[in-house]
């Protein structure tokens, strides 16, 4: 399955989150702001030790993150970027006149930055089989690994997840997997959280 015939359902499915929810965690398939912000900060311990950090959020929706980063008084340099125009409409509205931060509708950043997070966007993946949606996650990973130049992190919905609860258009990955993946192809430097309370983990890896 190409790139294009992959993205376009779920941007179409995103866009309807939004219409349906406006700029609330709903409107990005998410339960509430407490999980939201708590993924966020699992993520951004990529960014420990940087000091104002330039960071490329993939799948960005409506801007979350960089309400958490202003909440927390976070200084970053912020490119957020997302497939679903309604998401880019939203964020840009959002933030408007936000200095050092901007959005763009597309499949991967622009620019190479300090580091790369992406949250949530492996979790729908609708029709598509499993062994092809795990092709598009390392794709992905490959264009954080080359966007990014301190480190990358993202999260995903958990194997070890109770099989009654599981839905068939979500992916459950095999946190194992993906740790053994991130190790061998893009670093040594490679952190597995998966005992933050929610039924996913996020994984870490420094350049």
């Amino acid at each position: 399955m190409t790139a294009p015939d992959l993205l376009a359902p779920l941007a179409g499915y995103y866009a309807d989150k939004i219409a349906r929810h406006g700029q609330t965690p709903q409107g990005v398939d998410w339960n509430g702001e407490q999980g939201q912000w708590l993924r966020f900060e699992q993520l951004l311990r990529v960014a420990d030790g940087l000091a104002a950090p330039s960071i490329n959020d993939l799948g960005c929706g409506y801007g979350a993150l960089l309400d958490f980063l202003v909440a927390r008084g976070r200084e970053a340099d912020y490119l957020g970027v997302d497939v679903a125009a309604p998401m880019v409409a939203a964020a840009r509205e959002r933030h408007a006149g936000r200095a050092n931060a901007r959005f763009i509708e597309a499949a991967r950043p622009d620019r190479v930055a300090d580091v790369g997070l992406a949250s949530g966007i492996f979790s729908v993946r609708l029709n598509t089989p499993d062994e092809a949606w795990f092709e598009h996650i390392v794709a992905t990973l490959d264009v954080l690994h080359e966007t990014s130049r301190a480190g990358f992190a993202f999260n995903c919905l958990t194997s070890y997840s109770d099989a009654d609860k599981m839905r068939p258009d979500l992916y459950y990955a095999d946190p194992c997997r993906l740790f053994d993946l991130c190790k061998r192809r893009y670093s040594r430097q490679v952190a597995l959280l998966h005992d933050y309370g929610l039924w996913e983990f996020t994984l870490i890896v420094r350049q």
